[in-house]
């Protein structure tokens, strides 16, 4: 039996409240650990101490986003955000969106990677191969059938075959036999192992990743960019505009984001962040933490 619409209701806005609240709470933890930060200057090491700070003013960072965006009902919850904000001396710029506006490297089919690789100038032949070959790599072969897969990178005097399980990191890319370097270099940005879908998100995908939609043309491609341009959150007029295209494109909101984050120390010292969060279902927390990398150490 569904249980009554206000019931449901009922059930989100509490979950919604729990999270709010539960934010709220962890924000405040974060600015007395920063505040705690700050009072050991004088005992600790400057640059632990600065590790410290920055990681606090990311985690920070995270926090703001997951509120923003968990604050809102569900239809309406944002896809993408920019905030800046200051803890004491600490001055973070949040940017985030979607992480559907990325190609999954484990949900894509062929055809949209191969629109991928021809997007950054891989001719079509080649195009087709590489796709191909991030498919070998992915997809396990069944037992008692020959792994032509494994035998080409073996013939190829490569230490090591294809791993035939999804990727765990896009950095994985590098490792797929016959991928130039310069080709790989040129895709990371585009892709992911997060968005967990094999359409990419219309109102939020770089137009080098919507040019890579089977079925898109330079037309459509303006089209949609000129709509996005007078309503950035009309993804339904998005998609109607896409023709052929929009069997591999949603405008439906992804749960999991990528929030891009800048940290100005209080003594000039500038931290780049970048993280990856899942919001929850209605467990313990309101999300999780994917991804997490900063350049505090060196760069990305």
């Amino acid at each position: 039996m569904c249980p009554a619409p206000s019931t449901v209701r009922g059930s989100q806005g509490g979950f919604i409240l729990v999270a709010v609240l539960w934010i709220v709470a962890a924000l405040g933890t974060l600015a007395s650990i920063y505040s705690i930060y700050t009072v050991r200057t004088a005992a600790a090491s400057h640059v632990a101490d600065e590790r410290l700070q920055a990681e606090a003013a990311i985690r920070a960072g995270v926090e703001l986003a997951a509120f923003q965006v968990l604050a809102a009902p569900e239809p309406a919850r944002p896809t993408h955000g920019a905030f800046e904000a200051r803890f004491g001396r600490t001055r973070i710029v949040v940017h985030y969106r979607s992480e559907g506006a990325r190609i999954d490297l484990n949900a894509a089919p062929k055809d949209l990677l191969a629109g991928l690789f021809a997007s950054v100038g891989v001719g079509s032949s080649a195009a087709a191969t590489y796709a191909d070959r991030i498919d070998g790599w992915r997809k396990k072969v069944p037992p008692n059938v020959q792994d032509n897969e494994a035998s080409a990178y073996k013939t190829a005097g490569l230490a090591y075959a294809p791993r035939q399980a999804p990727f765990n990191n896009i950095l994985e890319l590098a490792l797929v036999m016959g991928l130039p370097q310069p080709v790989v270099e040129r895709i990371l940005p585009d892709v992911t192992v997060f968005n967990g879908k094999p359409q990419i998100d219309v109102v939020n995908a770089d137009p080098e990743v919507l040019s890579a939609l089977p079925g898109m043309t330079p037309e459509i491609l303006h089209k949609v960019l000129e709509a996005r341009a007078h309503d950035p959150d009309d993804g339904k007029t998005m998609l109607s505009l896409m023709g052929p295209a929009q069997s591999r494109a949603t405008f439906e909101p992804n749960k999991a984001l990528r929030a891009s984050i800048e940290v100005q120390l209080e003594h000039g010292r500038k931290v780049q962040g970048e993280v990856v969060f899942l919001l929850s279902d209605g467990g313990d927390e309101p999300y999780d933490i994917l991804y997490w990398r900063d350049d505090f150490d060196g760069p990305f």
